[in-house]
Protein backbone atom coordinates (compact mmCIF):
# COMPACT_ATOMS: atom_id res chain seq x y z
CA UNK A 1 0.00 0.00 0.00
CA UNK A 2 2.78 2.44 0.89
CA UNK A 3 4.52 1.62 -2.36
CA UNK A 4 1.34 2.44 -4.30
CA UNK A 5 1.04 5.86 -2.57
CA UNK A 6 4.72 6.57 -3.38
CA UNK A 7 4.16 5.75 -7.01
CA UNK A 8 1.11 8.04 -7.17
CA UNK A 9 2.99 10.92 -5.50
CA UNK A 10 5.89 10.60 -7.94
CA UNK A 11 3.73 11.26 -11.00
CA UNK A 12 1.49 14.19 -11.94
CA UNK A 13 0.09 14.48 -8.43
CA UNK A 14 3.59 15.15 -7.09
CA UNK A 15 4.08 17.91 -9.66
CA UNK A 16 0.75 19.45 -8.60
CA UNK A 17 1.74 19.35 -4.91
CA UNK A 18 5.08 21.02 -5.67
CA UNK A 19 3.31 23.71 -7.73
CA UNK A 20 0.86 24.43 -4.89
CA UNK A 21 3.71 24.71 -2.37
CA UNK A 22 5.65 27.09 -4.63
CA UNK A 23 2.56 29.21 -5.25
CA UNK A 24 1.88 29.49 -1.52
CA UNK A 25 5.52 30.18 -0.61
CA UNK A 26 6.13 32.95 -3.21
CA UNK A 27 3.59 35.45 -1.79
CA UNK A 28 4.84 34.73 1.73
CA UNK A 29 8.39 35.51 0.68
CA UNK A 30 7.32 38.70 -1.04
CA UNK A 31 5.27 39.78 1.97
CA UNK A 32 8.28 39.23 4.22
CA UNK A 33 10.17 41.72 2.02
CA UNK A 34 7.39 44.30 2.54
CA UNK A 35 6.43 44.35 -1.13
CA UNK A 36 2.70 43.93 -1.64
CA UNK A 37 1.86 41.43 -4.35
CA UNK A 38 -1.05 42.72 -6.35
CA UNK A 39 -1.96 43.08 -9.98
CA UNK A 40 -3.34 46.59 -9.42
CA UNK A 41 -1.52 49.49 -7.80
CA UNK A 42 -2.95 52.92 -7.05
CA UNK A 43 -1.39 56.35 -7.10
CA UNK A 44 -2.57 59.86 -6.31
CA UNK A 45 -1.28 61.86 -9.26
CA UNK A 46 -2.28 65.13 -7.58
CA UNK A 47 -0.24 64.32 -4.47
CA UNK A 48 2.55 62.83 -6.57
CA UNK A 49 3.07 66.19 -8.28
CA UNK A 50 2.28 68.45 -5.31
CA UNK A 51 4.50 66.63 -2.81
CA UNK A 52 7.45 66.05 -5.14
CA UNK A 53 10.46 68.34 -5.11
CA UNK A 54 9.66 69.22 -8.73
CA UNK A 55 6.06 70.17 -7.93
CA UNK A 56 7.09 72.15 -4.85
CA UNK A 57 9.56 74.17 -6.94
CA UNK A 58 6.94 74.86 -9.61
CA UNK A 59 4.41 75.95 -6.98
CA UNK A 60 6.96 78.30 -5.38
CA UNK A 61 7.87 79.85 -8.74
CA UNK A 62 4.25 80.32 -9.78
CA UNK A 63 3.37 81.76 -6.38
CA UNK A 64 6.26 84.24 -6.63
CA UNK A 65 5.21 85.27 -10.14
CA UNK A 66 1.58 85.58 -8.99
CA UNK A 67 2.69 87.87 -6.18
CA UNK A 68 4.62 90.06 -8.64
CA UNK A 69 1.61 90.12 -10.95
CA UNK A 70 -0.68 91.15 -8.08
CA UNK A 71 1.72 93.94 -7.10
CA UNK A 72 1.86 95.15 -10.70
CA UNK A 73 -1.92 95.06 -10.85
CA UNK A 74 -2.21 97.15 -7.68
CA UNK A 75 0.16 99.78 -9.11
CA UNK A 76 -1.78 99.98 -12.36
CA UNK A 77 -5.14 100.17 -10.54
CA UNK A 78 -3.79 103.01 -8.37
CA UNK A 79 -2.60 104.84 -11.48
CA UNK A 80 -5.95 104.32 -13.25
CA UNK A 81 -7.81 105.51 -10.16
CA UNK A 82 -5.84 108.77 -10.23
CA UNK A 83 -6.62 109.20 -13.92
CA UNK A 84 -10.29 108.50 -13.31
CA UNK A 85 -10.41 111.07 -10.50
CA UNK A 86 -8.70 113.62 -12.78
CA UNK A 87 -11.24 112.94 -15.55
CA UNK A 88 -14.14 113.25 -13.11
CA UNK A 89 -12.83 116.66 -11.99
CA UNK A 90 -12.27 117.79 -15.62
CA UNK A 91 -15.77 116.76 -16.69
CA UNK A 92 -17.37 119.88 -15.26
CA UNK A 93 -14.85 122.07 -17.14
CA UNK A 94 -15.26 120.37 -20.53
CA UNK A 95 -18.08 120.10 -23.00
CA UNK A 96 -19.53 116.68 -23.81
CA UNK A 97 -17.73 116.69 -27.19
CA UNK A 98 -14.40 117.45 -25.51
CA UNK A 99 -14.92 114.96 -22.68
CA UNK A 100 -16.14 111.96 -24.76
CA UNK A 101 -12.76 111.23 -26.49
CA UNK A 102 -10.97 111.44 -23.12
CA UNK A 103 -13.47 109.05 -21.51
CA UNK A 104 -13.26 106.61 -24.44
CA UNK A 105 -9.45 106.65 -24.33
CA UNK A 106 -9.59 105.97 -20.59
CA UNK A 107 -12.05 103.07 -21.10
CA UNK A 108 -9.75 101.58 -23.74
CA UNK A 109 -6.81 101.89 -21.38
CA UNK A 110 -8.74 100.11 -18.61
CA UNK A 111 -9.83 97.33 -21.00
CA UNK A 112 -6.28 96.97 -22.29
CA UNK A 113 -5.04 96.59 -18.71
CA UNK A 114 -7.67 93.91 -17.98
CA UNK A 115 -6.82 92.01 -21.15
CA UNK A 116 -3.09 92.22 -20.44
CA UNK A 117 -3.46 90.99 -16.87
CA UNK A 118 -5.80 88.18 -17.95
CA UNK A 119 -3.28 87.10 -20.59
CA UNK A 120 -0.51 87.04 -17.96
CA UNK A 121 -2.66 84.94 -15.62
CA UNK A 122 -3.50 82.56 -18.46
CA UNK A 123 0.19 82.25 -19.34
CA UNK A 124 0.98 81.46 -15.71
CA UNK A 125 -1.72 78.77 -15.65
CA UNK A 126 -0.40 77.30 -18.92
CA UNK A 127 3.10 77.26 -17.47
CA UNK A 128 1.83 75.27 -14.50
CA UNK A 129 0.07 72.77 -16.77
CA UNK A 130 3.14 72.44 -19.00
CA UNK A 131 5.35 71.83 -15.96
CA UNK A 132 2.89 69.20 -14.75
CA UNK A 133 3.01 67.47 -18.13
CA UNK A 134 6.80 67.59 -18.17
CA UNK A 135 6.90 66.14 -14.65
CA UNK A 136 4.75 63.16 -15.55
CA UNK A 137 6.77 62.58 -18.70
CA UNK A 138 9.99 62.49 -16.63
CA UNK A 139 8.30 60.39 -13.91
CA UNK A 140 7.05 57.71 -16.29
CA UNK A 141 10.23 55.56 -16.27
CA UNK A 142 10.19 55.56 -12.45
CA UNK A 143 6.53 54.53 -12.40
CA UNK A 144 7.19 51.75 -14.91
CA UNK A 145 10.06 50.54 -12.72
CA UNK A 146 7.77 50.47 -9.67
CA UNK A 147 5.10 48.64 -11.65
CA UNK A 148 7.58 45.93 -12.56
CA UNK A 149 9.10 45.80 -9.09
CA UNK A 150 5.72 45.29 -7.45
CA UNK A 151 4.79 42.68 -10.06
CA UNK A 152 1.64 44.58 -11.00
CA UNK A 153 0.04 44.89 -14.38
CA UNK A 154 -1.68 48.26 -13.94
CA UNK A 155 -1.45 51.52 -11.96
CA UNK A 156 -4.70 53.46 -11.60
CA UNK A 157 -5.64 56.82 -10.13
CA UNK A 158 -6.46 56.40 -6.44
CA UNK A 159 -9.39 58.82 -6.60
CA UNK A 160 -11.09 56.48 -9.11
CA UNK A 161 -10.99 53.54 -6.70
CA UNK A 162 -14.01 52.84 -4.55
CA UNK A 163 -12.23 50.61 -2.05
CA UNK A 164 -8.64 49.41 -1.63
CA UNK A 165 -6.03 48.82 1.00
CA UNK A 166 -3.28 51.32 1.63
CA UNK A 167 -0.82 48.60 0.61
CA UNK A 168 -1.80 49.12 -3.03
CA UNK A 169 -0.97 52.86 -2.90
CA UNK A 170 2.56 53.51 -4.17
CA UNK A 171 2.40 57.33 -4.08
CA UNK A 172 4.97 57.76 -1.29
CA UNK A 173 7.39 55.29 -2.87
CA UNK A 174 6.97 57.01 -6.24
CA UNK A 175 7.63 60.47 -4.75
CA UNK A 176 10.83 59.26 -3.07
CA UNK A 177 12.09 57.59 -6.24
CA UNK A 178 11.18 60.51 -8.52
CA UNK A 179 12.84 63.00 -6.15
CA UNK A 180 15.96 60.82 -6.21
CA UNK A 181 15.87 60.57 -10.02
CA UNK A 182 15.07 64.17 -11.06
CA UNK A 183 15.21 66.29 -7.90
CA UNK A 184 13.35 69.56 -8.34
CA UNK A 185 13.89 69.40 -12.11
CA UNK A 186 15.31 72.93 -12.37
CA UNK A 187 18.52 71.82 -14.07
CA UNK A 188 16.59 69.54 -16.41
CA UNK A 189 14.25 72.37 -17.44
CA UNK A 190 17.19 74.74 -17.95
CA UNK A 191 18.93 72.19 -20.19
CA UNK A 192 15.75 71.79 -22.27
CA UNK A 193 15.42 75.59 -22.70
CA UNK A 194 18.96 75.98 -24.00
Amino acid sequence: MITEVKNILQGPLRALCVLVLVAVAMPLGAQQLGVPQTDVLTISSERLFADSAFGQRVFREIEAESTLLAEENERIVAQLSKEEKYLTEKRSDLSADEFRPLAEAFDEKVQSHRDGQRAKLDALARRGEEARGQFFEMAQPVLIELLREFGASIVIERSNVVLSTDASDITNAAIARIDAAIGDGATLENNNNE
